[in-house]
């Protein structure tokens, strides 16, 4: 068992003839049973075409309708990748993975206001994606760093994600699934959404999560993990500040009126019962004295 993606998804792309949902959508394919998981690509101006194989229709519910994909990966460029989600979600798939970096935080409210009600789960924007290790991947992750276990990740930060599975995979400790929720102000599922999917997982038996300044999503979770969760948390917060003039690299990392920061993070997180470490290095050392 794994959360949200397994070997029976069916997954479509959204901008398959650009060079980076090309690249991906490849590396994706040749990964563990991408090879028969990837079975659609979309776009408007080239229905009819394929990539190595991989038809390509004009709509999502087009797709849908010809190969049964219930999932979509979404390489879009910014100004149309919120229109992609929206396509996604009134075609009533189950999944949508949006990888798209820099979508106007305006175009993402109207679509998080249009999902209200709809069955669809969004992944980022602004994320490297979802992976259960040799299964399937979708998204920018480097597969071959994964290896299946029974240890659930959940990371706003793409490069701490593949920090942290490194780290577990020197402790020996593979993966159940590792989700990259990406860090932008308006965004799909949050870390409580993914730590109640893995609470509920048979197969994942403890979870480290990884989260970075700015907002209350982390203490939120928190507070749910001390009153529900059954399985032990390692949490991490990036608080690494921007130097002048520089922008930090995820549009939601933005502390306000003192509230935000990684040291009030880990504070709240402590106080509900989550082993947390104040040094990037040690998540995995962590993780694993837990499991003892």
């Amino acid at each position: 068992m794994s959360i949200l993606i397994n070997r029976n998804s069916r997954v479509m792309t959204q901008g398959i003839t650009g060079k980076t949902g090309q690249f991906h959508t490849r590396m994706c394919r040749e990964y563990a049973n991408g090879n028969q998981c990837f079975v659609a690509g979309v776009n408007p101006r080239k229905p009819g075409e394929d990539f190595e194989g991989i038809p390509v229709f004009a709509t999502v519910k087009e797709a849908k309708a010809a190969t049964g994909a219930n999932v979509s990966v979404i390489y879009v460029p910014p100004p149309y990748a919120a229109a992609a989600i929206d396509e996604a979600v009134e075609a009533e798939l189950d999944l949508v993975i949006c990888i798209t970096e820099g979508i106007p935080v305006r175009d993402m409210i109207r679509t998080r206001y249009k999902m209200q009600g709809k069955k669809t789960r969004l992944i980022g924007p602004n994320c490297p994606g979802i992976i259960t290790p040799d299964e399937i991947k979708i998204g920018i992750m480097p597969g071959y760093i994964h290896k299946k276990g029974r240890i659930g990740v959940v990371s706003r930060s793409g490069t701490l994600t593949y920090e942290a599975v490194a780290q577990l995979m020197e402790q020996g400790l593979g993966q159940s699934t590792c989700v990259g929720i990406g860090g932008d102000p308006v965004n799909g599922l949050k870390h409580i959404d993914v730590m109640q999917l893995f609470n509920d997982d048979d197969d994942t038996d403890a979870v480290l999560m990884v989260g970075e300044i700015g907002g209350a999503d982390e203490e939120d979770c928190a507070r749910w993990v001390k009153t529900h969760m059954r399985k032990p948390v390692v949490g991490f917060i990036a608080g690494v500040t921007a130097p002048p003039g520089k922008r930090m690299g995820h549009a939601g990392a933005i502390i306000s009126g003192g509230k935000g920061t990684a040291q009030e993070k880990l504070a709240v997180m402590e106080e509900c019962g989550i082993k947390v470490t104040h040094n990037p290095a040690e998540m995995g050392k962590l993780l694993k004295s837990v499991l003892r």
